[in-house]
């Protein structure tokens, strides 16, 4: 695992001890943030169970202005301090332990621009993510969402405020595109892109 561009390229970054997260691929955080593109530079991100702090740390060194990452593992909180110190992006970044579910129902904060949401596979956490993120004063009209999901655990979700704008597929991961809205257009189709390999 590395940084891949921005003012850390190339900088290593350290794992969580044992298989309590499952980091994303190189391959798949390059594409990620070539589809967010200049979209990153300025903006607030959220990176919610956040395991290594791979995705927020790539935001950060890219140029979003502020990364909150937030996990409940003592052990990915510890990983996230280390690899930030690694890659000397400490400014402008905060780190919360907490579970997720109550850092969105706590609020409280500036909205983000960009929310990042890579729960542990099976649980149904990711669509449990996004219907507490419905409503929160974390997310305002035109914030995105994107979920980083096993394909088969994909399901249409009845969302109020959130519509599927886009879905890319790399193998064994898929990253589901959501944009918030005041209220949700009727009868978006969602974008599907599949990459084999």
């Amino acid at each position: 695992m590395r940084v891949i561009a921005g003012s850390a390229k190339g900088r290593r970054l350290f794992s969580v001890p044992g298989q309590s997260t499952r980091p994303i691929t190189d391959r798949v955080k390059e594409a990620l943030f070539n589809i967010l593109s200049d979209d990153v530079e300025g903006a607030r991100f959220l990176d919610l169970f956040a395991g290594t702090g791979g995705v927020g740390i790539e935001a950060l060194s890219r140029g979003a202005r502020h990364v909150t990452f937030v996990d409940s593992n003592r052990r990915a909180i510890a990983t996230i301090h280390r690899n930030l110190e690694a890659t000397q992006l400490v400014d402008g970044a905060e780190v919360v332990q907490r579970d997720a579910f109550r850092f969105i129902q706590e609020g409280g904060r500036e909205p983000y621009d960009i929310v990042y949401v890579a729960p542990p596979q099976y649980q149904g956490l990711w669509s449990r993510s996004l219907t507490a993120l419905q409503g929160s004063s974390l997310v305002m009209p035109e914030t995105l969402v994107v979920v980083q999901i096993y394909p088969k655990e994909f399901e249409p979700l009845e969302l109020t405020q959130f519509v599927l704008s886009d879905q890319r597929t790399y193998g064994s991961t898929m990253l589901c595109f959501y944009v918030a809205r005041s209220q949700a257009p009727p009868d978006s189709e969602p974008q599907s892109h599949s990459h084999v390999g």
